[in-house]
């Protein structure tokens, strides 16, 4: 095998970080202090202070990985790690001027101001930087060369992703094909070579032996399926003398994972195969959004709640409210409140009829109630009480749950999460009654869609949906 490129200096990059934050530092403490004094004439405490500064900055910048390399990394969190890093770097400068007891001698609107100025400007610092490089990358400079190994399939999307990301500035340069198929390797030379054209201009070659890799590789991508260990013990071994990157990105399409995300468990690195999508934190806004929107909801709808009631005492006998227990998130039980839309009668054990068009069970203000869904109003409550959310899968009546969970692939995972009042699904306009597998199976898609696709303004978008066209469907009866 031919030996490889080692990797791209990266202290140069590094040190240059470092004395812009230095500069930053110094910067943010002169304008600081021209602003509140009109003058640069610092006190002996104040230049210790910022020299203290500085020297933190570098000892402790690099513990938050400022300095690392943040290519195809997330933004958000680059700029979270930045500021979590320049607020332990301030909080220790003020524990030194206070274990000094010379606080008395600084200006703490010099230094709030000092604090305020260095950060915001160390941070948009690294957000132009890191914008820029992804611009110089989706032109095509700062690149860094890959070599996947694995069969064609799944390298074709490999190729696709990195085709659709050219802001991450990796360039794939060749293909090593382990299915050892001399016929799909002659045909699926030229699929490849297409796929990888259009983005980075030249005719990706297909290999047929790790002695045949070129040289000027900086990363090699192993794309195989987990049991292929001992193919990937061979390139751990034969790369062991090269300064590249070996990434295993595992080929799981043999199995359907509902969560592939990666995880540290007790130290261990984890793939998630079947877990909870979204971590607590990242619930946080959900689940804040959800009880102020409950809350007012109750509020400024309760005239009209109390006008159903009195409709619904009114035209029939029963109570006002129809309760029913479903699966929450993780499958905890709750108690479901709706406003009664049928005559009470007795369903059999363990069976549950759904409504079907003319149902004579159906009294005629719950049929106005069901077309409207303004029998859901009450589930406001759920939300309120942390059952339910605004938005998520719709849940089910138990014994759906259970003739439906062996004949709709991933319909227990709608459970992974809370359900909502509204969801993806129905302002998809898959509402109401599910005559049809196929109904459910398309629920199911749209539900898991959103699981997979969740975000906070994903919410917003679905209830806006919601408030517009949501409300009344043709499958509601």
């Amino acid at each position: 095998m031919m030996h490889m490129q080692t990797k791209p200096n990266h202290g140069v990059f590094a040190k240059s970080a470092r004395c812009l934050d230095v500069f930053l530092i110094v910067a943010g403490g002169l304008i600081a202090h021209s602003m509140r004094f009109s003058s640069l004439d610092f006190s002996d405490v104040e230049k210790l202070l910022i020299a203290f500064n500085c020297v933190l900055a570098l000892l402790l910048f690099p513990a938050f990985g400022m300095y690392d390399t943040w290519r195809s990394k997330a933004l958000p969190m680059m700029l979270v790690r930045v500021t979590l890093a320049w607020m332990a770097v301030a909080a220790a400068s003020l524990l030194l001027a206070f274990t000094l007891h010379r606080m008395d001698t600084v200006s703490r609107l010099w230094f709030g101001y000092s604090t305020l100025i260095s950060g915001a400007m160390i941070v948009a610092a690294k957000f132009a930087v890191h914008i820029g490089l992804r611009q110089m990358r989706s032109r095509g400079f700062n690149q860094r060369t890959v070599a996947i190994v694995g069969a064609q399939g799944f390298a074709r999307t490999l190729l696709a992703h990195l085709s659709s990301t050219p802001e991450q500035g990796f360039t794939p340069v060749c293909l090593l094909d382990t299915t050892g198929d001399e016929e799909l390797r002659a045909s699926g030379a030229d699929s490849i070579a297409s796929t990888a054209t259009g983005t980075h201009g030249a005719r990706l070659p297909v290999l047929n032996d790790i002695d045949e890799f070129i040289e000027n590789i900086n990363e090699v991508w192993l794309a195989l399926p987990l049991s292929q260990e001992h193919t990937i013990y061979r390139f751990v071994h034969a790369l062991r003398h090269d300064f590249v990157n070996l990434r295993l990105i595992p080929d799981t399409r043999s199995i359907s994972l509902f969560n592939h995300s990666m995880t540290d468990v007790a130290g261990l690195a984890t793939i998630n195969l079947t877990t909870s999508p979204v971590s607590t934190l990242q619930m946080w806004p959900k689940m804040l959004f959800d009880r102020c929107f409950a809350a007012t909801a109750l509020f400024f709808l309760s005239p009209l709640m109390i006008s159903i009631a009195i409709a619904i005492k009114a035209t029939s006998k029963g109570p006002v409210f129809f309760t029913q227990n479903r699966k929450g998130a993780d499958g905890r039980p709750f108690r479901i409140y709706k406003f009664r839309s049928m005559a009470v009668h007795q369903e059999n054990k363990g069976h549950v009829t759904q409504a079907t068009r003319n149902d004579t069970r159906v009294t005629k203000i719950g049929a106005f109630l069901r077309r409207t869904s303004l029998d859901e109003l009450p589930q406001f409550l759920n939300v309120l009480f942390g059952h339910m959310s605004v938005v998520g899968p719709r849940p089910h009546a138990l014994e759906h749950d259970d003739l439906y969970k062996d004949l709709v692939y991933g319909y227990m995972f709608r459970y992974r999460i809370k359900p909502g009042i509204t969801g993806w699904a129905q302002v998809n306009g898959y509402r109401g009654a599910t005559e049809k597998v196929e109904k459910m199976q398309n629920r199911v898609k749209f539900d898991l869609f959103y699981i997979h696709n969740w975000s906070f303004w994903f919410d917003i978008k679905i209830v806006t949906m919601t408030i517009f066209k949501g409300f009344i469907g043709r499958n509601a009866y």
